[in-house]
């Protein structure tokens, strides 16, 4: 199949009770009682506020027929919206060409205040491996032109898939420079792994200053964290260049959080912190270019799926927060079988959808990094539980599936860290003679950590890399990973960008290159900078002041 929503059975359940919001599916009105309607719901429009549009226009998760196109009225974005209290009916266009001369499908979606007037049209009835553009109409204004593109049809012969992927954009930390060079990429889709948003509260001592009085708890305090980010005009030109296939981490509701468990939980009692997370879990879809099936239904929310581009390549995308077990705080613990990151319904949907892909390529839209990253140089082992070595034995019997011939070349891709790190992946990571079963890329972030401080990196992190023969690359400028495919090979190149630290006038450079070859489980660099410009790309000149940071990875 080339796109797959499962249905776990709680959320099953829990939606056959619930009546859903308003969402246009192709030229047919859905409205907020669930009962699809051919015509517009009418509204006064006249009565409408300018600057509909300050939040722009996105698409995502690309069928070989469609594409799901998004924007939400937003006049006042850092003030819960701005919006009358009323039904608003958008007008949506998609065309062959960026003029609109040869519109290929129309029809009305229903903004409603419930959903914070946010819109998503599945779009469906287009031609597969297609460029094409499309805008919304709200009363008299016209929204920004979005370019889009949907998937090739299911088994069709793919030379190549080029995509990027990106985690850890926080506000706070730095400007989004680095999608400042992403749009001018030539991409078919982009990945984001997570941490969209950040929950800290507002400091001045960062480079720019979160919104708000601290941190977000209810549905309008969520939309207007996720508003402000929106505002910014990089980010904004990446989404309407691009569709986007995205899913959640941590800080798009409490840092480090598990399932029904907040980090905190002394300072949240479980019923504060279930209903902060149906309120973070509403804004976060008002906000994405989603589908109906991931509409938020109470606790929960469906995020992991299944997209495929023709032959070449599937992508599994998983959600490692809503069903894993509690982290564990010692290493017997991290033991435990019983642990899981992914729940039992979530791990049988991926085995199974790895074992029946037909493609050349599976790719796991992952948030938490998968390989063993040991924290301490020497005999000492000291490890971040949140991450997949607090899941010991599920990681190795996954681990032990990509090497048992029941899947093709599976590659992990992986946000969070803040860094790069790029590792064979083997069943015993401490084991020499444990095979090589596949390879995981994780990137960099976007600006959380702000301009890195590379020197100390490297002193921490070069003697735990010469213990921990699985590492092939570390880094932790800021940027993002660009995937070319074949059928023969990935090469992955790590882009980073000179300065997250002012907005504008900023440099790119390919930081380093990685080959996967097809069949041949591990990953070689095939390129990359000296050591000695590593150290100095991006540092900050004499007098230039260092600004302080949000960053929840280790200080180096």
């Amino acid at each position: 199949m080339p796109f797959e929503y499962p249905q776990p059975r709680r959320r099953f359940l829990a939606k056959a009770a619930v009546a859903t919001a308003g969402m246009a599916i192709g030229p047919v009105l859905i409205g907020p009682d669930g009962v699809s309607r051919a015509v517009p719901v009418p509204g006064n429009t006249s009565s409408l506020p300018s600057g509909l549009f300050t939040l722009g226009v996105a698409s995502g998760d690309p069928l070989p027929d469609g594409v799901v196109l998004w924007t939400r009225l937003a006049p006042d974005p850092l003030n819960g919206g701005g919006m009358p209290n009323q039904l608003v009916p958008v007008q949506w266009e998609v065309a062959e060409d960026d003029r609109f001369r040869r519109v290929v499908r129309r029809g009305v979606a229903t903004a409603h205040p419930g959903f914070g007037h946010s819109v998503h049209v599945d779009v469906r009835g287009l031609r597969p491996d297609r460029v094409y553009y499309y805008r919304f109409r709200a009363g008299r204004e016209i929204s920004p032109v979005g370019r889009t593109r949907t998937a090739p049809a299911v088994n069709a012969r793919l030379n190549r898939l080029r995509f990027a992927f990106a985690s850890c954009h926080n506000w706070q930390d730095g400007y989004y420079t680095a999608y400042h060079h992403m749009a001018a990429e030539d991409l078919d889709f982009v990945a984001f792994l997570g941490d969209y948003i950040y929950e800290s509260v507002p400091r001045t001592t960062t480079v720019r200053t979160h919104e708000g009085t601290g941190e977000p708890y209810t549905l309008v305090e969520y939309r207007n964290r996720h508003a402000q980010y929106k505002t910014d005009p990089n980010l904004q030109a990446v989404h309407a260049a691009f569709p986007w296939i995205v899913t959640l981490d941590d800080h798009e509701i409490d840092n480090n959080w598990a399932d029904e468990i907040p980090q905190d939980p002394d300072q949240q009692s479980p019923e504060a912190f279930r209903a902060r997370r149906i309120a973070a879990f509403q804004a976060y879809y008002e906000h994405m270019p989603l589908r109906r099936e991931s509409m938020p239904v109470g606790l929960d929310m469906q995020l992991y799926r299944r997209l495929r581009f023709g032959n070449l390549a599937t992508v599994h995308v998983l959600d490692t927060r809503q069903y894993r077990s509690d982290q564990p705080t010692t290493l017997e613990e991290a033991m435990d079988p019983s642990r899981t990151m992914t729940g039992d319904e979530q791990e049988a949907w991926l085995l199974a959808g790895l074992e029946r892909s037909g493609t050349r390529w599976n790719f796991l839209a992952n948030q938490v990094m998968w390989a063993q990253n040991d924290r301490r140089a020497g005999p000492e082992q000291v490890f971040d539980f949140d991450n997949w070595d607090g899941y010991r034995v599920q990681r190795r019997r996954l681990l032990e599936f990509f090497g048992s011939g029941r899947t093709s070349n599976p590659v992990v891709i992986t946000g969070d860290r803040h860094c790069t790190w790029a590792s064979d992946l083997k069943p015993d990571f401490d084991d020499p003679h444990s095979p090589v079963v596949g390879v995981e890329i994780t990137g960099t972030s976007i600006s959380s950590g702000g301009d890195s401080d590379t020197v100390a990196f490297h002193n921490t992190y070069d003697p735990i890399m010469a213990e921990s023969p699985h590492w092939k690359y570390i880094d932790n400028r800021r940027g993002y990973i660009v995937c070319d495919v074949t059928p023969q090979r990935m090469l992955s190149s790590l882009r980073v960008v000179s300065t997250v630290w002012q907005p504008t006038d900023t440099t790119v450079a390919t930081a380093a290159e990685f080959l996967v070859e097809a069949d041949r489980p591990g990953v070689t660099v095939v390129s990359q900078q000296p050591s000695s410009q590593a150290r100095s790309f991006g540092a900050r000149p004499p007098g230039e002041p260092r600004y302080d940071v949000d960053d929840d990875q280790p200080q180096f």
